[in-house]
């Protein structure tokens, strides 16, 4: 597929699956060359970023805020076991009613997961002739979103561009 420069491209990003599915793999993403790629490869205008909001990490959403990113936060619940505390907060709702309020705006949509609770979401963009790509982290998505293997990338093959170099570039 040839992407059109004058396309109004949006993406719409499931932060989570995407974060845990580059680390299960051993490396880092670096948000802002995503970005970059997003907007030079597939003339990506807006790139909507579905993120559990946690207070501690106010100074990593303004990175990604900076680097072009329109978040969308979900609350999250903290869950505690002994001493450890872990968050769980699922976007995939807020990314689907978020995909369809903005459907008029956009002439295709990159969604990024390889969640397989977004096949009913994936299969109207391509009725509906507006989806671009299906962004995974990896090869291991769902067996749902397979009829559509024309469509996915599988952003592992796509390390050497999107890793952290330098450790110290965390954010």
């Amino acid at each position: 597929m040839s992407i059109n420069r004058k396309e109004i491209n949006y993406a719409f990003i499931d932060s989570q699956n995407l974060n845990l599915g580059i680390k299960s793999k051993g490396w880092e993403l670096d948000w802002g060359k995503l970005r970059l790629f997003l907007r030079n490869k597939y003339g990506v205008k807006k790139a909507f970023l579905f993120v559990g909001y946690i207070k501690k990490n106010t100074r990593l959403y303004e990175y990604l805020q900076n680097v072009g990113y329109i978040l969308v936060f979900k609350n999250v619940l903290a869950i505690r076991k002994g001493n450890t505390v872990s968050y769980k907060g699922n976007v995939d709702a807020e990314l689907v009613l978020h995909t369809m309020i903005q459907f008029p705006k956009y002439e295709q949509a990159i969604i990024v997961s390889g969640d397989g609770d977004f096949f009913c979401l994936v299969e109207y963009l391509e009725n509906m002739h507006k989806l671009c790509k299906i962004f995974t982290p990896n090869r291991r998505y769902s067996s749902l979103l397979r009829r559509y293997s024309g469509y996915i990338v599988d952003l592992s093959t796509l390390r050497s561009k999107l890793e952290i170099e330098n450790k110290k570039e965390r954010h």
